[in-house]
């Protein structure tokens, strides 16, 4: 079992993937910064499903005890941050997210990929 930011990241990963969000991935900045330890950044089809995948890690989040400490970005809804202190979650428009390249910013970052498992056997698709 993963403890601490690790166990975050994967409890956000979740919640993403149950609002349908794309281009989930994370980022490990172990050693890049001091500012936080992950990224999570994803990406919703419009500022509406980019309010409901931030709604559904925010609260998801909380009844795990595991509250932001800082979000912003709802009104815009273009660019949702959500700030647990060691983990920050980006949740972008597509139009956003290919704007700001915040991985390409990051770059020296370990970069994971993460697959909705339960949208690809429900389309039959493969990971």
């Amino acid at each position: 079992m993963t403890r601490g930011p690790e166990r975050l990241v994967d409890r956000i990963v979740e919640l993403a993937h149950s609002k349908k969000a794309e281009n989930v991935v994370s980022m490990n900045l172990k050693g890049l910064t001091s500012a936080c330890d992950f990224f999570v950044i994803c990406e919703g089809g419009s500022e509406v499903h980019v309010k409901a995948i931030a709604d559904a890690i925010i609260d998801g989040t909380k009844k795990a005890k595991d509250r932001p400490w800082h979000v912003e970005g709802y009104d815009g809804r273009r660019w949702i941050l959500i700030d647990y202190v060691d983990v920050v979650v980006h949740v972008f428009t597509s139009e956003t997210r290919d704007f700001y390249q915040l991985e390409r910013l990051w770059g020296d970052a370990d970069l994971t990929e993460h697959v909705d498992e339960g949208a690809l056997q429900a389309t039959g698709g493969e990971a």
